[in-house]
């Protein structure tokens, strides 16, 4: 699937909920669907900068795909992480980059967050991006 059929697919399932609990819920239950993070990769170095709580993200390839390991010690945020790691993840290093997450508004993310977990996710994105733009580089 391309990064803006996921996208849609998730507008899709956000559309039946009526408020913002529903959909605080929602994000958390889609959390507890994260592959487990591998312990290894639970480093300062893999540590998101700029987010509240601790969240961590760790890319590797396969078949010329970049996909995401991701975690977080908040529920919530665990959620958020699994939203761009199911968005961004198994996709090209280019469509990575170049992607706009239209989602986030599309479902009001923006509006549920607080300024410290807007700004942190735009950190989580920011570095999914950093990291398939790292590989893309090194593709040349």
């Amino acid at each position: 699937m391309t990064i803006n059929n996921i996208q849609d697919e998730i507008i899709e399932e956000f559309s039946i909920f009526d408020n913002r609990n529903d959909s605080y819920q929602y994000i958390i239950e889609l959390g507890k669907n994260l592959l487990p993070y591998p312990e290894q990769f639970r480093s300062e170095e893999k540590l998101i900068k700029g987010c509240q709580s601790k969240v961590w993200v760790h890319p590797y390839v396969a078949n010329g795909k970049i996909l995401f390991y991701g975690d977080s010690d908040s529920t919530l945020v665990k959620g958020l992480v699994s939203l761009v790691v199911r968005v961004l993840s198994d996709q090209k290093a280019g469509d990575i980059v170049k992607s706009d997450l239209y989602f986030v508004d599309k479902i009001g993310l923006q509006q549920m967050l607080s300024m410290n977990r807007s700004n942190g996710f735009a950190s989580l994105v920011k570095q999914v991006k950093m990291y398939a733009l790292a590989y893309q580089t090194q593709e040349i």
